[in-house]
């Protein structure tokens, strides 16, 4: 639930990068992922096997399923590849089935239930943000994120919905958060470059050094500077903004004249030197934009209780991960923990 924050200054039709940031975003969010193919037929397997449901299944069929394929008479079976696949993929696999059960149980001890209705509308009210048929939305995921319809319903969209009504509906936006967000995302903004040391003495010889020689500021930057993707464009950064949570930072960026260099300023763990290059001018009228603004807001602080609430649920759960020989023990509520896998299960199939 982010990095899938979409921007409000920017038209989503015909933004693939947007979408893949909405994609990817809401995946790392909801800790869903991609679930492959070969070990969702494994899973698949494995309860079916559990439940017994396949009793009169013949012989002839079980032996077609198991054996995948041959090579000069020699068969590849379907445990080895599924040991194969386990090896390569079981730990996030096992950790993104794990996440969605924790989500379940949840919901069952709240009694929140979500149905396929709710999931269909989500999926086209999506689809329709980005003027994309559904169909082409559905190709778009499969191609792009490798995603199938079905995981997509499954391991995205539903864990959304349903963390989303978990967090429950007491949000408000005030008049304070509009002004800053409109600001955040509408007025001016400072154009610069930056130099970012880990050490502040080493911070100081750079900025010495700058201070003496403004020209030399961007190979500067290429040469010290320790992040890569603005070092190697010279130190050159998006422009700066205001109230986007790095305060120290944005004071002095916004305090600069261009031509001028700040002082050495502590940016999180680091220790950044800023030039200025100027500054962009606001771009849009409050009236004009309030209604993005007020949905966009909306969002970004459900997307923050959401998070909250899944971190909580899960630090409460019980669990023990043979895989890799890991347990997290959490504070479990007694009406959660008699829930048996048939229910569980019951409750990924209507999801389907």
């Amino acid at each position: 639930m982010s990095e899938r924050n979409h921007s409000i200054n920017e038209s989503p039709k015909g933004s693939r990068k947007k979408i893949g940031l909405f994609v990817a975003g809401t995946v790392m969010l909801l800790v869903a992922g991609t679930v492959f193919y070969q070990m969702n037929r494994t899973a698949q397997t494995n309860a079916a096997v559990e439940s017994k449901k396949n009793k009169s299944q013949t012989t002839k069929s079980t032996t077609k399923k198991k054996t995948l394929a041959t090579v000069n008479n020699q068969e590849i079976s379907y445990d080895l590849i599924a040991q194969e696949c386990v090896l390569r993929y079981g730990k996030e696999v096992l950790e993104n089935v794990i996440n969605r059960v924790i989500i379940q149980q949840a919901c069952q001890d709240k009694g929140v239930k979500v149905t396929t209705q709710e999931v269909d509308k989500e999926i086209a009210k999506i689809a329709e943000r980005y003027n994309m048929p559904l169909e082409n939305w559905y190709k778009m995921l499969q191609a792009e994120r490798k995603l199938t319809p079905q995981q997509y319903r499954r391991d995205v969209i539903w864990p959304m919905l349903a963390l989303k009504k978990l967090a429950g509906t007491d949000i408000s936006v005030t008049k304070e958060d509009m002004e800053k967000a409109f600001i955040r995302d509408y007025g001016p903004k400072v154009k610069a470059r930056m130099i970012l040391l880990n050490k502040q003495s080493r911070a100081i010889k750079v900025w010495e050094k700058a201070s003496k020689n403004p020209d030399d500021f961007e190979s500067l930057a290429r040469q010290y500077s320790i992040e890569p993707n603005s070092k190697a464009l010279g130190g050159s950064i998006p422009p700066i903004r205001k109230f986007t949570g790095q305060d120290t930072l944005e004071k002095a960026a916004f305090k600069l004249k261009k031509g001028e260099i700040s002082g050495v300023i502590q940016a999180g763990t680091g220790y950044a030197i800023l030039l200025c290059e100027g500054r962009t001018e606001q771009y849009a009228e409050f009236d004009d934009v309030k209604e993005a603004v007020h949905e966009q807001l909306l969002e970004e602080k459900i997307q923050k209780r959401v998070a909250k609430v899944f971190a909580n649920i899960k630090k409460e759960a019980v669990v023990s991960n043979y895989l890799t020989n890991t347990r997290s023990n959490g504070i479990r509520q007694a009406s959660g923990i008699g829930k048996s896998r048939t229910t569980i299960r019951k409750t990924q199939e209507r999801t389907k």
